[in-house]
């Protein structure tokens, strides 16, 4: 959420950045409300300071045996006014505050303006390889080798989902101890939160009320399946005031995630590529405002090293504006290369989100100077399994059908080396 003191003051800065994530807003609507709340503020405190002069009054005239009957009927007046006052204060800011969770975040300087195809490439890392056969897509290969099964998925829930079987699933499990691994001894501290969270959860994070047609929702108790581990990690810290001296936390989580992807409709339908649940493990980062871009970066290096560790050769790509997501201010995609596919596909979001989702949960921290600020919240996948599989299935696979194991799962996979 927006600074309202920020939208006030600079509304075409404001106007500008909606504009930059092809986004419209009635800003007109938002600043007559702001200014229509001011002013009946300033009313209420002019009625209380009446209020006040006439209680002063009426001490003196009770010490001055002066009847002060009419002046304390005045006063209830003053104090009933003060009352609806308050009530129409209060329905103008929950109003307000309606209108706030609809505006998107603003698009950092720094980042492209445009839509997707106005993305920019930033570097390249390792070299896209050449084999010399027809390297056969995830889905063909890890049928053919017994360990990814659609149909059995599909008869069990329907169309996008996926089951892995013996080194199928062993190669997951495998990716997510090493991904868990790397990433505690780089100094995340390793968290195990629920997938079933509230709205309150939702909103903080920026999903709701946005995409909530992009969510699974649970009859009766009104829970949702979590998106992304960024939900329920950066909430640990909703409605907390830390220490300066707690800064910076760094989190990782495995988790599954759910996602409906209403609007992907006929995208990247084959295989795993574009599924309801799957899993990942998710980075998060909360810490200091002047910081934030700095830990963007090093969030970025940290994603990068999964990678790079697997040997599989990826690209970094700042998005445009009108590709963000609704609550980052910036963010990198990386992109790894699928040789069956001949494609680049998005393995991991990195996203600095500065102050926006904690506003929205009221994650402060209290400074040094015993100032009370908002902290900033960073986020990014390290990484997505159901796209991480599909790439080793094919960057790894071999004339004979085989896929090499990459050398630094195998100590996970008890020594295997091929699939066969």
């Amino acid at each position: 959420m927006l600074d309202i003191k920020l939208i006030r003051e600079n509304p075409e800065l404001v106007r500008a950045g909606i504009a930059k994530k092809n986004t419209t807003f009635d800003m007109d609507k938002l600043l007559a409300l702001d200014a229509h709340r001011r002013e009946v503020l300033r009313h209420v405190e002019q009625l209380k300071a009446e209020r006040n002069k006439a209680s002063e009054e009426i001490a003196k005239k009770k010490k001055a045996g002066e009847p002060v009957e009419g002046a304390i009927a005045a006063m209830r007046k003053v104090g009933d006014e003060i009352a609806v006052k308050d009530g129409e204060v209060r329905e103008i800011e929950a109003t307000l505050n309606s209108e706030l969770t609809w505006i998107p975040n603003i698009p950092h300087q720094s980042v492209p303006v445009g839509d997707e195809t106005h993305n920019r490439v930033e570097r390249h890392w390792g070299e896209v390889p050449k084999p010399g056969f027809k390297v056969l897509p995830h889905w063909e290969i890890g049928a053919k080798l017994g360990i990814l099964d659609l149909e059995a998925a599909a008869k069990i829930s329907g169309s996008g989902f996926y089951v892995l079987k013996g080194l199928g699933a062993n190669l997951e499990r495998a990716l997510i101890n090493y991904m868990l691994d790397l990433h505690t001894a780089d100094g995340f501290t390793e968290v195990r939160v629920p997938v079933l969270v509230t709205s309150d959860a939702m909103f903080g994070t920026g999903q709701l009320p946005k995409l909530a047609a992009d969510m699974y929702k649970t009859e009766g108790d009104g829970l949702w399946l979590i998106p992304t581990a960024e939900v329920p990690v950066t909430n640990l810290h909703r409605q907390e005031i830390l220490n300066a001296d707690q800064l910076p936390i760094y989190y990782v989580a495995y988790t599954p995630c759910f996602r409906r992807e209403a609007g992907a409709a006929g995208k990247d339908t084959r295989g795993m590529i574009r599924v309801h649940q799957f899993d990942k493990v998710e980075l998060v980062k909360v810490v200091r405002p002047e910081t934030s871009y700095d830990e963007l970066e090093s969030l970025l290096n940290q994603a990068e090293k999964v990678l790079q560790g697997l040997k599989i050769p990826y690209r970094v790509v700042t998005l445009a504006s009108g590709d963000l997501s609704f609550a980052s201010a910036k963010t990198y995609d990386i992109d790894l290369w699928a040789a069956g596919v001949e494609k680049w596909l998005e393995i991991s979001s990195v996203s600095n989100f500065e102050d926006f989702q904690a506003r929205r949960m009221s994650c402060k921290f209290r400074d040094k100077d015993k100032s009370v600020k908002f902290a900033h919240t960073l986020n990014g996948s390290g990484t997505a399994l159901a796209r991480l599989i599909p790439a080793i299935l094919e960057n790894y696979q071999n004339a004979d059908g085989s896929i090499t194991v990459p050398e630094v799962l195998r100590p996970y996979m008890r020594g295997v080396e091929v699939i066969k």
